[in-house]
């Protein structure tokens, strides 16, 4: 088969489009003829290389995956199939309960084995969830990783609820174009943040009531606080890091909650107790999302209610060209590969 492989981190030379051996499927797992497989911060971190994470290289990076199934037990051959993301021994006490995400021997495709970018992907028969008809390959590979981050955000953490107002940073991304929609699902009044007028827009056309261009309105947690009536919000949805922190702490209400579940301009914060605990404020972590989380943000999107945004579809051997894309903020959304 074709697939994208990195030997060594680097640049976007590090990763090449290379004829390996198919891959062999072993008890319990599944192969899959892939038909798209989406982008995320994750390939630029396998590509990169992270200080002190070991990433099992070589490795064929990509976690969101739809295709069709080659040979997998209790499923016909030619099934369309979405990819559950996330991978777990199934045995543990955290399994059994539901809560996978938690798992000691957890990881993700094309993070700790590899993913599908490339022609086929061997996966566990429990990842694969049938793909809602009413979508293509493209956007069915578009919405596993992100909806699943941003619904765990704000639904299992911060018990997001009708009437609540909620603060989403970098709409454009795919948590943040997620994350908008699901608020929105949810009741929610949502003030998202970009750093295009285009991008801007957008993200007004995903629900938001409001979008502010931080690149222009430097006091932006100012401006969320005026816009909800001088109250504040009640979540903050923080994948951002160090270049927001401060600014989203300050915008949100008494009682209010972020939740982070990444740190893309840095991880080194400062964090002011006395506002923490005057304001009765909480400050969750949040990674990934369970198995049953998925299926439920399936049952969304085959109902037209909850749908992936994808930038661009590029072919596999355009795959530098999407981690540049990626790497510049370029996309809105998702961009996808098709091998």
């Amino acid at each position: 088969m074709r697939a994208a492989i990195i030997r060594q981190h680097g640049d976007l030379d590090a990763i090449e489009v290379e004829t390996l051996d198919d891959p062999v499927p072993g008890p319990g797992e599944a192969l899959i003829e892939v038909r798209a497989c989406a982008l995320n911060h994750m390939d630029l971190w396998a590509r990169k290389g992270i200080p002190g994470f070991p990433f099992p290289l070589p490795l064929i990076p990509g976690c969101d995956i739809a295709g069709i199934v080659r040979d997998a037990p209790g499923w016909e051959p030619g099934a369309e199939v979405v990819i559950q993301p996330g991978v777990s021994c199934g045995t543990c006490s955290h399994c059994l309960e539901g809560r996978d995400n938690l798992c000691a021997k957890y990881g993700i495709l094309g993070e700790t084995q590899n993913g599908g970018c490339g022609e086929l992907v061997v996966v566990p028969t429990s990842n694969l969830l049938p793909k809602p008809p009413n979508i293509s390959f493209a956007e069915a590979a578009a919405y596993p990783l992100t909806m699943l981050t941003a619904w765990h955000m704000l639904v299992t953490r911060a018990g997001i609820k009708n009437g609540d107002a909620v603060l989403v940073h970098a709409a454009g991304s795919g948590v943040g174009s997620a994350a908008i929609q699901i608020a929105a699902l949810f009741g929610a009044t949502v003030f998202a943040t970009a750093g295009t007028p285009e991008k801007c827009e957008q993200a007004l056309k995903l629900g938001a009531s409001e979008a502010i261009n931080y690149r222009e309105d430097s006091q932006w947690s100012k401006t969320v606080f005026l816009l909800n009536e001088r109250r504040g919000v009640d979540i903050v949805i923080e994948h951002v890091g160090q270049a927001t922190f401060e600014g989203s702490l300050r915008s949100l209400a008494p009682g209010g909650r972020m939740v982070t579940c990444g740190a893309t301009t840095g991880a080194n914060v400062t964090l002011p107790l006395n506002r923490l605990f005057f304001k009765n404020l909480s400050i969750i972590g949040s990674t990934m999302g369970t198995k049953d989380e998925l299926k439920t943000i399936t049952r969304h999107v085959a109902q037209g209610e909850l749908r992936a945004t994808v930038d661009r579809v590029l072919p596999l051997d355009s795959v530098k060209e999407a981690h540049r894309a990626l790497e510049a903020r370029e996309a809105f959304g998702k961009i996808v590969i098709t091998p």
